[in-house]
């Protein structure tokens, strides 16, 4: 019968929720003793650990025994109200203890079939369980019970202080077998500043086509963290190098190349880009900018002319970028908001560039201001990153030009308020003045109204509007509506396009 003692020492636990990772697995270590199972923290908490890097917030373990079981025992003795996500296939749960998630998975050993990454899992000896890991810095453990004592079978140590990726075991098979890997090395060297050995880089390079079994939503997850990683070019330039870019993003590695026609050559817009993005990093972590950045120039490949008198040009190559990047969303199922403002962005990049010129009138700066919306700041963070030359001096005089016209568009700003620009009358104002129905006739007074405000005729309020009003309205109602349609077309398409009319 247990003792009173014992009882207490049993039901502590459940009193106080350990808040470090050190003194959960403490905690977690005492409750395993109880179970009579060996519990192996591994991978990512043990390596960061090691780097002095600060903890992610997850800590893989691996239980020599059945992982799940094991879990449902690790919530009823925390007392934790979250219940375990299992996943039975696999052999592993997922816990939440406070701020810090516990992945717990049976000690086991993998087998994969030719067009799947989806592993058959068995269990098996833990030290089974370290060789199937990716790499060899992912394979040091911890005996919980043992937190101080590494274990350090595949020479992740060394590794770890030589600062290499390698895996555990024949890198081709084990990238064949979790394609996944080979983003996984590239994202890990990129985001700890490590060199992937040679033979685990000519893996991934012979076995880069067996990421086309790999679902896209899980690639764009392992992507954008390679995009995360600073400076952004080292991942993603080890994407390029490898062929990997190819065959995630073969629209983005189509900007890789240099093209000549007798002494003239346009510089290699992959570089440029890389440039652009290392120089926008700079100054914000938003990836969602950031890939703005890699796709601004996506349609120059497709636009490239040689003019013999004007040498290379890329004329529209911004819309034409604006379709690829929509048709780019549904081929690798991006997310709808992000499409849709790197889109914005793409169709908009050469846009502030253009307006570097003291001829350029207040209203071609309003017309952006309104087009961009919400966006101009990202915008006008683009294009300022977008400057790039080899010659330090140039780039200096762009900048102090591009700066001053930013001046400019914040003083236009400031007085005529148009980054939350509205129609000053509404539709259903223009309806109850007008008695007209809804329709063009109502979409065109609305617009002719907004353009004398972009043009500046009159400000931006209430007042302003009522000053045209009657006349607006008075024009459009004798109009056809044939011609309605027509004009309301045109002005659309001439704002979409930044053409002031």
């Amino acid at each position: 019968m247990e003792n009173y003692a014992e009882k207490q020492k049993r039901t502590s636990v459940k009193k106080a929720l350990p808040d470090t990772p050190e003194a959960l697995l403490a905690v977690i270590a005492e409750i395993s003793r109880g179970e009579n199972l060996k519990v192996y923290a591994v991978g990512g908490y043990i390596r960061d650990r090691l780097l002095g890097r600060e903890f992610s917030g997850e800590i893989d373990l691996s239980v020599v025994g059945d992982g799940i079981q094991f879990a449902e025992t690790l919530r009823k003795k925390l007392n934790l109200r979250n219940r375990v996500q299992v996943y039975r296939r696999f052999g592993t749960a997922r816990i939440q203890t406070g701020s810090i998630v516990l992945e717990l998975a049976t000690s086991r050993r993998e087998s994969y079939s030719e067009d799947s990454r989806k592993p058959n899992v068995e269990p098996a000896p833990f030290e089974e369980d370290l060789a199937r890991r990716d790499f060899t810095i992912n394979t040091l453990a911890v005996e919980i019970s043992e937190p101080d004592k590494i274990i350090n079978l595949f020479d992740g140590l060394a590794d770890l202080d030589n600062k290499i990726i390698r895996t555990p075991l024949d890198p081709c098979k084990t990238f064949s077998d979790d394609p996944l890997r080979m983003l996984r090395a590239i994202r890990f060297a990129a985001k700890l500043g490590f060199i992937i050995e040679k033979l685990t880089w000519e893996g991934i390079k012979r076995e880069k086509r067996r990421l086309e079994i790999v679902s896209k939503e899980r690639i764009n997850d392992e992507f954008f963290k390679i995009l995360a990683s600073s400076p952004p070019s080292k991942g993603l330039s080890l994407l390029h190098d490898s062929g990997v870019l190819g065959v995630i993003f073969p629209d983005i590695e189509a900007l890789s190349g240099v093209e000549q026609v007798g002494r003239h050559h346009h510089k290699d817009v992959l570089q440029h880009t890389l440039k652009v993005v290392d120089h926008l990093a700079e100054k914000t972590d938003r990836v969602d900018l950031l890939f703005a950045a890699l796709l601004h120039d996506i349609g120059k490949p497709r636009t490239k002319y040689f003019d013999p008198d004007s040498g290379w040009t890329f004329h529209g190559h911004e819309h034409v970028g604006e379709r690829m990047v929509k048709k780019m969303g549904k081929t690798y199922r991006l997310p709808e908001e992000l499409v849709n403002k790197t889109s914005r962005l793409v169709r908009l990049h050469m846009r502030p560039i253009n307006l570097n010129d003291e001829d350029v009138s207040d209203s071609a700066i309003r017309r952006l201001v309104v087009q961009a919306g919400d966006q101009i700041d990202d915008l006008l963070m683009l294009c300022r990153a977008d400057i790039t030359s080899a010659n330090k001096v140039k780039v200096k005089r762009y900048i102090a030009e591009f700066d001053q016209m930013m001046q400019r568009m914040e003083e236009i700003d400031q007085k005529d308020q148009l980054r939350s620009f509205q129609s000053p009358i509404r539709g259903d104002e223009i309806m109850k003045r007008t008695g007209l129905p809804e329709g063009p006739r109502i979409g065109l007074i609305k617009t002719l109204i907004e353009e004398k405000i972009l043009d500046g005729e009159i400000p931006n309020s209430v007042d302003g509007a009522e000053q045209i009003f009657d006349e607006i309205a008075g024009i459009v109602n004798d109009m056809k509506n044939a011609e309605v349609s027509r004009l309301l077309r045109t002005l659309m398409q001439e704002r979409s396009d930044g053409i002031q009319s």
